[in-house]
């Protein structure tokens, strides 16, 4: 039988982070070659790390990744590896795969299609790679093939597909298809997204089967550069039929998903198909012997939560989690410090916080999450999570006269079941101090009839010196703690509760948030990380409690219902459609459930405040990207600052909705 023995290899990088970076890359290839890998995919510029931005432009950059390289390649005795890394060749600089054979670089491939909407910039460094073109890249005193290249490694044909190439109609695994290729290797750097790794395991279980190959498939893992997450996703697959997929949002370094492939099945797959056999003089030969491996039974199966049909629960929980247990690492911080209102987006940081303690330790053991951590001194003599949670997250409740004895007891609730370090303290003296020093400076007293904005702002903002002051002191992170709806109408308060240094929940919408942390309550992580210290949260009604408790603030009444805010954003802003189209889709999803003026008000007020509230977005805390609804800047939606404010648009939806909602004439609607 004609059997080999492959791995996609996951890695946890950091940009231009060089001895870390090339440390667990070589333990990953050590690894392999003790558990008799033959070969072996990494991830796409794991040398580098994927988000060096416009670092790639450095002609450093380019160098040391050639050295890290050099130092990669004596690890490899008896093992065909890839590596991705950035080439510079005639002044352009290209994403390469380098595939190493038995200690010795034998070419580069180059990646063919570029991705550059959203999150991705690639155009902006790399240079596509023309498709059938071969040249020479010299280091040192060799030179190596490098670009549109095909191996034939101890006589099995061994092509690539980088990343987007493999997301493209005309993708290249159809070429080397052509040319009998064996195996397709991808290595990748695919960012999370919500339900995404369906889609890859498509294209990776279908390229295999139309083009008759064995495809393995390796993605980065963890918060690599501060925004985007790699969730670890690794396959392999055989034929149309998967063989294995690997673990997700591991908190580990690096991690093997390996398979046993059968040559003599992809070589049968490709013999009973019809195809014209296309030559190929740009494949390099290379002597390799694999080792003789008995027969193999290959096990595919979903991981515990995935199957528990509460995919998009589990996989914010976690994504979130390791990408903040990175940005606390990678950033060398002591720990987090969240201001605890007791409302939802506070709570659900803490809590999220606090499961990547719990999910850290159960994966790693407790030693192995505080070597993780070695550089923080707090938690080496901690024993436990709880203990770990105390050192590791801070909450601060900040209360003012119109603060209420339920948010209170909802935050002192939730910091008591966690085990975290809180402070309650009193911050209504020093609003009355502010309030007193611009009223003597105006000469007028302020009032909640003439001056409720104001008002609402200075107790909001006042909470972020004693927020900023515990993280200095305590040299941690403070986490902001807007979320997606308030950012796309503005409803925070500017250097108040939009302070901090990372925003862990702007990418996601009030509404479903509300609904996760009901779950993370009642269901939990895995069926069994629960949370009860949320209960008596989520019996609250969302409230700012900047007035006063006797007007009785309550968010939705200040904005809208979150369900229909929710509704309007996707529509207007993620589907781009005009207040028009989006007065129909309202219409359509809400027949019987808001009144036709609540959908035309809430749309007219939802596109002035979007366009009024752009200057907000460009300056919050970097957000983390969980899907196409991300309204962060610097990585996904793009507005201007200042603009029409979509007034000939909504001139036009209420000229529609006074003269031909539905097809019948209606009285004119007052605004």
């Amino acid at each position: 039988m004609n059997l080999i023995k492959v791995a996609a290899g996951v890695v946890n990088q950091t940009p231009l982070a060089w001895e870390s970076n090339k440390n667990n890359i070589i333990a990953c290839i050590e690894e392999a070659k003790k558990q008799e890998i033959s070969l072996l995919c990494l991830p796409e510029l794991c040398i580098t790390g994927y988000g060096c931005e416009d670092m790639f432009y450095a002609q450093s950059t380019c160098d040391s990744a050639l050295d890290a390289l050099e130092d990669i390649v004596l690890h490899t005795s008896s093992i065909a590896v890839c590596v991705g890394l950035p080439i510079r060749i005639n002044n352009h600089i290209y994403n390469a795969a380098c595939l190493i054979v038995n200690k010795q670089i034998r070419g580069f491939a180059c990646k063919k299609t570029l991705a550059n909407n959203g999150i991705h910039y690639e155009t902006r460094w790399f240079q596509h790679w023309p498709v059938g073109e071969k040249t020479e890249l010299r280091i040192g005193e060799f030179t190596y093939p490098v670009g549109d290249l095909l191996f034939e490694v101890g006589g099995v044909k061994i092509g690539f597909e980088i990343c987007e190439d493999a997301w493209v109609a005309n993708r290249p695994g159809r070429e080397l298809y052509l040319k009998g290729c064996d195996v397709i290797l991808n290595p990748t750097a695919s960012h999370f997204a919500f339900f995404k790794t369906q889609t890859r395991e498509r294209l990776v279980q279908d390229g295999s089967r139309a083009f008759g190959v064995a495809y393995i498939y390796a993605n980065l893992l963890g918060n690599e550069a501060g925004r985007a997450i790699f969730d670890g996703d690794a396959m392999i697959a055989q034929a149309g039929e998967m063989l294995v997929s690997g673990t997700r949002f591991s908190y580990k370094d690096y991690y093997l998903t390996s398979a046993v492939i059968d040559l003599d099945k992809i070589r049968l797959e490709q013999s009973q198909n019809l195809f014209q056999f296309k030559a190929s003089n740009a494949i390099i030969q290379v002597l390799f012997d694999y080792p003789e491996i008995p027969p193999f039974k290959n096990h595919y199966a979903l991981e515990h939560w995935e199957a528990n049909g509460f995919q998009k629960e589990e996989e914010f929980a976690r994504a979130i989690a390791l990408a903040l247990f990175d940005y606390l690492r990678k950033s060398r911080s002591n720990g987090w410090v969240i201001s605890l209102s007791g409302g939802a987006d506070s709570s659900a940081i803490t809590a999220l916080c606090y499961l990547a303690i719990e999910m850290a330790v159960t994966e790693l053991g407790l030693d192995g999450f505080k070597e993780k951590l070695k550089y923080i001194k707090a938690i080496q003599q901690c024993t436990s999570v709880a203990e770990l949670s105390a050192a590791l997250i801070t909450n601060i409740y900040q209360g003012t006269q119109n603060s209420s004895s339920d948010t209170r007891h909802s935050a002192t609730s939730l910091a008591k079941d966690l085990n975290t370090t809180f402070y309650d303290i009193d911050i209504n003296g020093l609003v009355e101090t502010y309030k007193g020093l611009i009223q003597g400076a105006i000469g007028r007293d302020l009032s909640w009839q003439t001056d409720d904005l104001a008002l609402q702002n200075i107790q909001a903002r006042v909470r972020s010196p004693s927020a900023w002051l515990l993280a200095n002191i305590n040299n941690a992170l403070l986490l902001s703690t807007s979320n997606r709806s308030e950012a796309s109408v503005g409803y925070a308060t500017m250097d108040g509760d939009t302070s901090g240094s990372i925003s862990p929940i702007a990418g996601i919408d009030k509404h479903w948030l509300r609904h996760w942390l009901r779950w993370l309550e009642n269901t939990g992580l895995g069926g069994t990380h629960k949370i009860k210290g949320l209960n008596a949260m989520n019996n609250l009604q969302p409230t700012a409690e900047l007035r006063p408790l006797e007007a009785k603030q309550i968010d939705e009444e200040d904005l809208m219902p979150y369900d229909l805010l929710n509704a309007i954003e996707t529509s207007a802003i993620r589907d781009k459609k005009s207040p028009t189209d989006c007065l129909k889709i309202m219409e359509m999803e809400f027949e019987g459930v808001y009144t036709r003026e609540k959908l035309i008000t809430s749309i007219e007020r939802f596109f002035r405040l979007f366009a009024r509230n752009q200057w907000k977005r460009e300056r919050y805390a970097p957000s983390f990207h969980v899907d196409d609804r991300n309204l962060d800047p610097r990585s996904w939606l793009r507005f201007p600052i200042l603009s029409g404010g979509f007034e000939k648009e909504i001139e036009e939806m209420l000229d529609y909705a006074n003269n031909a909602g539905k097809g019948k004439r209606r009285g004119k609607i007052g605004f």
